[in-house]
């Protein structure tokens, strides 16, 4: 498969080879290879337009973690892109100051301080000159620099920091964490919920957002060590005392001229719920004023307006039993008090993912899912106050990290599909004479996209009858050389979320690397996947076992109906949602001859009140939803060999799910084991991973069992041999 070239143009989805080509050997092909693939991910533009930056992650010598650093790529195609950092730790949150300064954290190691302060190992702040130089850093705190945030036209920053609560400013942070860990304790008392977040455990700390407003003249504060970004000075202060977990996960903007900032901010609402508002923050006072406070829905993603004057955000409205949550695009005017927020574009059935302003201030461009992939839009505020919709690109991308021109000519973005990681490329906003608008162009990268062992094309089918009948589509990535004289064993994969879509790439479940297996990979949207309406997703809510179950069976039928396919050699596998239908599948099914779930949820009303924000699934599953949706009540009916997958560190879906589905396979399912204990099931469990599996090493080693396991009882190749990092 050939990369896009620098037009942009669209990939054809078709065999790239003829039959009988004989296979090439790509990064898919080992998996040492795979991991050592560099990987990029965001984007930041200079406020003149003229450098972009993005961050590169890549495998260290011993291969046992990932680094990062940050590249500049031209937005001309002029030179290829360069690396402009350097180090062991890492560095990552890069942000332009008005000047062209770069600012980016990391854990580096800092050449004035003591050596006990660079053994913490937290993230600080450091800056490159525009002009030129060796980086310095510019703070530090005990809780680390994260999330920052620079003004486009002052000389302002804003970031967040973690700090204890008996903390008034850094120096008493520090001192209390030394205590800490000098006398090992790590215990918590909490007051509220939640207490844990994903993957890691919450408190004692919280997050802080702290300003940073620059004056010729200001005195240091010395509640962090700073340096001078220039010839000015650091006007230091917590914007946000004593905020317990109101900045959990926060989103936030700062306004152009860096006198404020809006943010999201978490309230409780009773019974170990909560809620988000939008508060604005102003940068000399402190003082926090509740901009908009919705009981029936959580806000967040808010980007402030050019001039300052308005600030776009999301609304997710709160889902009851019955009515799934819709994400809308609101818009709210900063300048009246009184004003009440107002929905943009209201009858289009699409949920953004990422928004930006244009510079005049006449309109967004954003980024919704739709039909499996994820286009940029431009939505029009100059004709109508509600907006109008423009589908900008076409092609079979997802696109993020929206960057506008100054001069709106152009926006950068991020793009990817299931034919190459992300990448940088540039959108024409304004026709010239070789280029209409939204044609798209390919930047010169830091790494090229990996040769793929196969070619993609799309599946659709009709599911339902009568008034219910409906399409279902999902990508298929088929390997060269399938034909009907040699058709590929079929593998199922189901997305989590299950509010998501399989619509971009991904480097921790990659079809690739079963295709270059010889598997053909189905990726359906079934019911409850975004990008196909409202209607799509209330067809599944509250309905698990039902619509999407009957939903994946229909497209899984259309595919072995090809030729290339073997529809008598198949398997299903998912993650997290994808893992509960996985084990929905093999309660309800025999035509799979093996199933992998991986951190996936088997018994709801265990999963329910234990996962780490119960109270937001108890609004879909009540009692009566569990009851009849729980995959674990079926386990009787499973007679399907079943690898189970479990991070010891997974809070989304906790071990105990893993647990006792392990053990109800072993006691229970239709594949017991026998009496000397033997089973063909097999558990692989991870006691340091979290819900995705992160590590190199681990990531290696889940493909390496996954295979081993498909191949045994899908391939019929015998017991596989494992890793010897296993033991």
């Amino acid at each position: 498969m050939q990369p896009p070239d620098e037009s942009g143009r669209q990939l054809h989805l078709v065999p790239s080879e003829p039959e009988g080509y004989p296979t090439l050997q790509t990064p898919f092909h080992d998996l040492d290879e795979y991991v050592r693939l560099p990987r990029m991910e965001g984007l930041v533009l200079s406020p003149d337009g003229s450098r972009l930056v993005t961050q590169v992650s890549t495998l260290n010598a011993d291969g046992t973690k990932t680094h990062t650093a940050l590249w500049e790529v031209y937005p001309t195609r002029a030179r290829p892109a360069r690396r402009l950092t350097r180090s062991a730790e890492g560095e990552t949150g890069a942000a332009f100051t008005p000047d062209g300064d770069l600012l980016f954290t990391s854990a580096r190691p800092n050449a004035d301080a003591a050596d006990d302060e660079n053994d913490k190992k937290t993230p600080a702040l450091w800056v490159l000159p525009a002009g030129g130089g060796e980086a310095r850093i510019v703070a530090s705190r005990p809780g680390g620099v994260h999330q920052v945030k620079t003004a486009q036209r002052s000389p302002a920053v804003v970031f967040t920091t973690r700090m204890l609560p008996r903390a008034a400013d850094g120096a008493a942070d520090d001192r209390l964490r030394a205590l800490r860990k000098e006398k090992k304790v790590s215990a918590v008392l909490h007051e509220g919920y939640p207490v844990r977040y994903w993957d890691h455990d919450l408190g004692p700390d919280s997050p802080h957002l702290l300003g940073w407003h620059f004056r010729a003249g200001d005195d240091v504060a010395r509640s962090v060590e700073v340096a001078s970004l220039s010839v000015e000075h650091l006007k230091v202060s917590d914007l946000t005392p004593t905020p317990g977990q109101a900045l959990l996960e926060a989103e936030f903007d700062l306004s152009p001229d860096g006198t404020f900032v809006v943010s999201t901010w978490l309230v409780p609402t009773g019974r170990g719920a909560s809620r988000t508002q939008l508060v604005r923050i102003d940068i000399d006072t402190q003082q926090r004023t509740v901009l908009v406070d919705d009981v029936d829905a959580d806000l967040g993603a808010p980007v402030i307006s050019p001039d300052g004057a308005l600030v776009a955000y999301r609304r997710e409205s709160h889902s009851t039993p019955t009515t799934a949550p819709r994400i809308t695009l609101e818009l709210l005017d900063l300048r009246d008090p009184d004003a009440q927020p107002r929905r943009l574009v209201d009858d289009w059935d699409r949920w953004v993912t990422c928004h930006q302003w244009l510079p005049d201030g006449a309109g967004l461009l954003v980024v919704a899912d739709q039909d499996g992939r994820a286009p940029v839009f431009h939505i029009d505020l100059a004709d109508s106050p509600d907006g109008t919709v423009t589908q900008l690109t076409h092609d079979d991308h997802v696109y993020s990290d929206l960057q506008v021109a100054p001069d709106s000519s152009v926006v950068y973005a991020m793009r990817a599909s299931y034919l190459a990681p992300a990448h940088p490329v540039r959108i024409q906003l304004v026709a010239d004479e070789n280029r209409p608008r939204g044609t798209v162009t390919v930047l010169r990268a830091p790494a090229a996209p990996p040769t793929l062992p196969g070619w993609l094309t799309e599946v659709r089918t009709t599911a339902g009858e009568g008034d219910d009948a409906h399409e279902v589509r999902g990508w298929l990535a088929m390997p060269d050389g399938a034909t009907a004289t040699d058709p590929a064993p079929l593998l199922l994969w189901v997305h989590g979320g299950p509010l998501s879509s399989w619509n971009s790439w991904s480097w921790r479940w990659n079809p690739w690397l079963m295709v270059a297996q010889g598997y053909a990979v189905l990726l359906p949207d079934p019911a409850l996947s975004t990008g196909y309406g409202q209607d799509f997703i209330q067809r599944g809510w509250g309905r698990w076992g039902k619509d999407p179950f009957t939903d994946l069976m229909a497209v899984t039928d259309a595919t072995v109906a090809r030729e290339d396919v073997d529809a008598t050699r198949t398997a299903a596998m998912g993650g997290s949602f994808g893992g509960y239908m996985a084990n929905w599948i093999a309660g309800h099914t025999d035509r799979f001859d093996a199933i992998v779930t991986h951190a996936s949820l088997w018994a709801l009303d265990q999963f329910g009140p234990t996962t780490d924000m119960a109270f937001y699934w108890g609004r879909e599953m009540t009692p009566e939803m569990a009851l009849e949706n729980s995959p674990h009540l079926a386990v009787g009916d499973i007679r399907t060999p079943m690898l189970v997958v479990h991070g010891d560190k997974d809070y989304r879906v906790p071990i105990g799910e893993g647990l006792r589905l392990w053990y109800d396979l072993l006691s229970s399912s239709g594949l017991p084991a026998d009496d000397d204990g033997t089973t063909v099931h097999r558990f692989l469990y991870f006691p340091d991973e979290n819900h995705w599996v992160l590590t190199p090493q681990h990531a290696k080693i889940w493909y390496q069992v996954v295979s081993g396991f498909l191949a045994e009882h899908v391939l019929a190749t015998g017991t596989p041999e494992l890793p010897e990092t296993l033991g």
